[in-house]
């Protein structure tokens, strides 16, 4: 379970909220029920399709159902591909091993690799959620905003139970082939390395991102079930790559460029399988899509 909440972050840092005017436009109607479009779409080469759904990886109770596109994807895959093996990230052995990988074991602590200012604030910050700074003093940069993070989403009800989750079980009930794209072990270092050479950048930003957290969720979940990708995009990528170009380059360039040989050989299987992974790796110029569609492939939402 802890793999799943620290794995969100291994996807975005928040950007800040759009401005009044998009605002508006996702408070003017529920959009939960009445979006006819979702993150859903297919990769077709004659005969042969992929489908691949844009995830969340934490959502609320509220959120279900999910967008009926998802349900006729995988009603119509005999495969579901996930980024990791998600079943495993509970194994105590798998746990264990990631609580070693993320927490500092050279004599650091954030103390020492934070600068003052820094260091002041996640210290004020963390006081304000009533732990104790020094439970946190070992956490790499990566586990402490992961975990401040999911405290900020349990106050607004956000569970584990989100879309990678729910299929997961199902398809394990349903007696799917479930797979991978990448290893834990890969997850786990992409974690472990987070802010690594610019420790107070990240956390500060990371910070001050958390003080807007609220309203961006609403968004992104708002644009993930409508399949906005322009806003998913906005949201997701242009941020990080455009202020942290060295850590967009490692979570989504190097691993979607990874992913789609993976991809590119599950159209050789009989029957179709759903790939399931983070709504950022679908979008932009480096996105599965765009990344697909360049090697041939007919790329169309599913309705």
């Amino acid at each position: 379970m802890l793999g799943n909440l620290i794995a969100l972050t291994a996807r975005k840092r928040l950007a800040r909220p759009l401005g009044a005017g998009m605002l508006a436009l996702l408070c003017l109607a529920p959009w939960h029920w009445v979006l006819a479009q979702s993150a859903v779409w297919v990769a077709t080469s004659g005969n042969e399709k992929v489908y691949l759904g844009g995830t969340v990886h934490l959502l609320r109770p509220s959120d279900y159902p999910l967008p009926e596109p998802f349900e006729k994807a995988y009603q119509d895959s005999s495969a579901v591909y996930f980024e990791t093996d998600i079943a495993g990230m509970s194994d105590f052995a798998v746990q264990a091993r990631m609580m070693q990988e993320l927490l500092y074991s050279d004599g650091r602590t954030l103390q020492t690799v934070l600068d003052a200012p820094t260091y002041a604030a996640l210290a004020a910050h963390v006081s304000s959620t009533g732990l104790p700074m020094q439970m946190m003093e070992r956490f790499k940069p990566g586990m402490l905003v992961s975990t401040l993070q999911v405290i900020e989403f349990q106050k607004m009800g956000f569970t584990p139970q989100g879309v990678d989750a729910y299929f997961n079980s199902r398809a394990l009930g349903d007696g799917k082939q479930v797979g991978e794209l990448e290893s834990i072990d890969d997850q786990i270092g992409f974690i472990a390395n987070m802010g690594e050479g610019n420790e107070s950048e990240f956390v500060l930003a990371s910070l001050d991102d958390m003080q807007e957290i609220e309203t961006a969720m609403e968004q992104m979940i708002a644009a993930w079930r409508s399949g906005d990708n322009a806003t998913l995009e906005a949201l997701f990528v242009a941020d990080m790559k455009e202020e942290y170009p060295t850590l967009y380059e490692a979570l989504l360039v190097r691993r979607n460029s990874a992913w789609i040989a993976i991809i590119e050989t599950l159209f050789e299987n009989q029957g179709n399988e759903f790939v399931l992974v983070g709504a950022a790796h679908l979008v932009g110029e480096d996105g599965l899509l765009s990344l697909l569609e360049k090697k041939g492939f007919e790329i169309s939402r599913v309705e």
